[in-house]
């Protein structure tokens, strides 16, 4: 059925639309057998009502004629239940298992159970368990029939996608909401299924090779109609997401909506992310217990203390070792990811939108469609994170081409813009081999600081009287794209945007509300200032021939309010970027955009959708970087992520590193420079050269292969490797990160390898000047060459190194 959007924001993205009906058959060649039927019941089995308590028993009796003996097998039936009930021994009631659908992709099983009262309730998401004949399917829906007692609920219920308090659920209700108190427990008395594979008339334009399960319940007397989608892509990555639309005659309002995904009884230890500005993305475990963890998000983005994935895995879990389960939430505004405990023993995953209040206010016939919550597994966090990175690189808009190298000129020169020094920047950017250069903050009117100038989109003609173009046509001679800073969401108060526009400017009845770095948030949800922005950007693209916005994004929504009436706007925001990104890419096909929000502030599959890379953090210390990167690679691969190297003492931390050590820590990612290499002398020129060529050499490999971890006992030794998918070649980072407790430091693994086959280890030139001295290993200096299952089960003796020093390894497979 068709939906509206809600100027509510009712429709929470272009998904909305997915909202559906009634459906029809499955797919053929899916092991499924489902029937249909309204009751399913099997011969020798009585198919008892939802309550099952002494008192229901009862009334089951009172349909039978009351013979004398009736009464008494009534009088047992009913003494027998209530001994049963409240002595605590379990009632087993078994499920029909012609609903259960099997899904495989990538060594990944989903078997779901699809009722035809209740939305998909997973009963294994993990490993592969190979074909399953409905037989098969019979057994394991028999194997995992759940006990239940009367002091619990008087029900045998599976925890569904969406869990529901009038199914007896006691967490958190998956869907919260109500027509101003009333309607607020939704029950489904039909819940529709149906399957669908991509490529078919169902699902046209999905992934090739991925299934799609759509449900649709329907609470006539509620006037509710709630759809969940769940997919498993060939990656092995599942996303789900649920949709609420209004079929009542007066208004509905959502304040939640939260899928969930169960995870085994195993998986005790979960880990999230913490951090601040300037250090994102640092780990953070804890066990499993009873009760909730809950992470929410309140400004507006997902924030650098965001927890980016929740994780549970087995004791111990770590990149190589111990099963986990994980999920992101896939949105770039206020959220929440919980995982939950229940006393009744379910371990739950979930995610969802935060919804200020009146963001989901549905009028008759309108939508609110949930954020995708993406989930994945491993035998450990690599296999977790490689099924996400192949779910990645498979979108259409993935980046195909190579990550040009860039120079961006914030560290270099800040708000001090002058032609000369720019060109003389480009110049030896050019000289290094860098393919890209990105002029920062400080080039529109009246930003000569950080006070002003915010929303005036215009070259400032003081400092730049010909425009922009003596530095863009110059760039372009010496053969590299132009990028351009941005923050099209912020306003400063002392701006002519705001001079002229002050009700473009989020507020409550309270006026602007609080500063942060001086500036506010522009309310893209009021047309004329979406159109101003979309009209004044667009024409920069145009007329600078901009190939590259570093988009960035400096504070948290507070008082996010539309100033025609103080409602919040929070959603409303969210959806507007991304319209915006996406308009502008329509309009530009080859314009690349990164994703910047005070560094990584805004780091989300939500945002990724419109852009071309993330900006980790706005600090590029290296040995901060270290952690920084390996954590967010749990989500992105390495193409995605924007690493640059920075001058000898950090901006952000005050640390000194040396040039090896800066650079093999940007040599990971999409590699730029953020340096005034004006004041670098030959020396260093040099070798930044030989690192960006280096960079070029392995490019291929390193943002196209499969990212890996050792587990290294020594804390004070880290390696990281990218391993091509051919498997010819690999290349480690061998990392001192600390001084190191023991000597020698003890030996590190080399993992993902073809055990089979011989490769050559060396270390790569120029990151040899690390390693040097008596104490070095004999294989530094000659190479080695041994099986990758020698190399991944035994290893290498680490060289000592300093700490804050690496070496590059390069495995190369000797022709068989």
């Amino acid at each position: 059925m068709g939906c509206r959007r809600s100027h509510h924001a009712a429709a929470h993205d272009e998904g909305a639309g997915h909202c559906r009906g009634r459906h029809g058959t499955p797919a053929a060649r899916l092991v499924w057998a489902a029937t249909g039927a309204e009751h399913l019941v099997r011969p020798g089995l009585v198919e008892l009502p939802s309550a099952t308590s002494p008192r229901a028993l009862a009334r089951l009796g009172t349909a039978h004629p009351p013979t004398d003996r009736f009464r008494l097998a009534f009088l047992l039936t009913f003494l027998l239940a209530f001994l049963l009930a409240f002595l605590g021994a379990p009632v087993t009631l078994e499920t029909a298992p012609d609903s259960l659908l099997h899904l495989r992709r990538s060594d990944t099983s989903v078997v779901l159970d699809l009722a035809p009262r209740q939305f998909p309730c997973v009963l294994h998401w993990g490993p592969d368990l190979g074909e399953l004949s409905t037989a098969a399917l019979a057994e394991l829906n028999r194997a995992l029939t759940l006990p239940f007692v009367d002091s619990v609920i008087s029900s045998q219920n599976r925890v569904a996608l969406l869990p529901l308090h009038s199914s007896g659920w006691l967490g958190r209700p998956g869907l919260t909401g109500s027509r101003e108190g009333r309607a607020w427990s939704t029950s489904f008395t039909r819940v529709d299924h149906e399957v669908q594979e991509a490529g078919g008339a169902q699902w046209p334009d999905g992934p090739v090779g991925a299934v799609r399960v759509v449900s649709t319940g329907h609470d006539d007397p509620d006037g509710v109609v709630v759809t969940t989608e769940i997919e498993l892509h060939p990656s092995g990555v599942l996303r789900l997401r649920s949709c609420v639309r209004n079929v009542g005659a007066d208004e509905f309002e959502v304040t939640g909506l939260l899928p969930a995904l169960p995870v085994p009884p195993e998986a005790t230890e979960l880990l999230d992310m913490a951090g601040r500005h300037t250090r994102e993305r640092t780990p953070q475990r804890r066990p499993f217990d009873v009760g909730q963890w809950t992470r929410e998000a309140w400004g507006g983005r997902p924030g650098h203390d965001s927890a980016t994935v929740l994780c549970a895995g087995e004791p111990g879990f770590a990149f190589r070792r111990g099963r986990v389960w994980g999920v992101h939430l896939a949105y770039s505004g206020n959220q929440v990811l919980m995982a939950e405990h229940s006393v009744t023993g379910w371990r739950l995953l979930r995610g969802g939108e935060l919804l200020l209040p009146g963001e989901g206010r549905l009028a008759p016939g309108q939508t609110y469609t949930s954020p995708w919550l993406v989930a994945s597994w491993g035998e450990g966090l690599d296999a977790f994170s490689a099924r996400v990175h192949d779910y990645v690189r498979a979108r259409p808009q993935h980046p195909g081409r190579p990550r040009p190298v860039l120079l961006n000129t914030w560290e270099a020169v800040y708000f001090d813009h002058d032609l000369p020094t720019l060109l003389e920047l480009a110049e030896r950017a050019a000289d290094l081999g860098i393919e890209r250069f990105v002029l920062d903050d400080g080039w529109f009117r009246h930003r000569r600081n950080d006070r002003a100038g915010l929303g005036d989109w215009y070259v400032d003609e003081g400092v730049w009287p010909d425009g922009l173009h003596p530095l863009v046509d110059r760039v372009r001679e010496l053969g590299m794209e132009f990028g351009l800073w941005v923050e099209p969401e912020m306003v400063n108060l002392d701006s002519d945007l705001a001079r002229e526009h002050p009700e473009w400017v989020f507020q409550t009845v309270h006026g602007p509300g609080v500063s942060s770095r001086h500036q506010h948030v522009l309310d893209l949800g009021h047309p004329a200032a979406y159109d101003h922005l979309l009209e004044r950007i667009s024409a920069l693209v145009d007329e600078y021939r901009i190939a590259y916005l570093k988009w960035d994004h400096n504070r948290a929504l507070v008082d996010a309010g539309h100033s025609s009436d103080g409602r919040p706007g929070v959603h409303r925001q969210t959806q507007a970027v991304y319209r915006l990104m996406a308009e502008l890419k329509t309009r530009h096909p080859a314009l690349e955009i990164e994703s910047c929000c005070g560094g990584g502030g805004r780091l989300d599959l939500g945002i990724m959708e419109h852009a071309d890379r993330v900006w980790v953090s706005d600090c590029i210390d290296a040995h901060e970087r270290h952690r920084m990167v390996r954590w967010t690679g749990l989500l992105l691969p390495p193409e995605l992520m924007g690493t640059h190297v920075g001058s000898g003492e950090d901006h952000s931390t005050g640390r000194m590193h040396d040039l090896d050590f800066r650079a093999g820590t940007a040599f990971w990612g999409h590699l730029g420079v953020e340096w005034d290499l004006r004041r670098a002398d030959a020396g260093q020129l040099e070798a930044l050269g030989q690192w960006i060529a280096a960079h070029k050499t392995w490019r291929d490999v390193l943002h196209q292969g499969r990212v890996v971890h050792a587990d290294v006992a020594n804390p004070a030794v880290w390696l990281d490797g990218v391993v091509a998918h051919d498997g010819v070649t690999a290349v480690y980072r061998l990392s001192a990160l600390d001084h190191t407790l023991t000597w020698p430091p003890g030996r590190v693994t080399l993992p993902g390898l073809e055990a089979d086959r011989l490769y050559q280890v060396r270390v790569m030139p120029p990151s040899d000047r690390a390693v040097s001295g008596p104490a070095v290993p004999g294989w530094v200096r000659d190479g080695v060459t041994l099986s990758g299952r020698t190399l991944s089960e035994v290893g290498l003796q680490a060289p000592l190194l300093n700490p804050d020093r690496l070496v590059i390894l390069v495995a190369t497979a000797l022709p068989r």
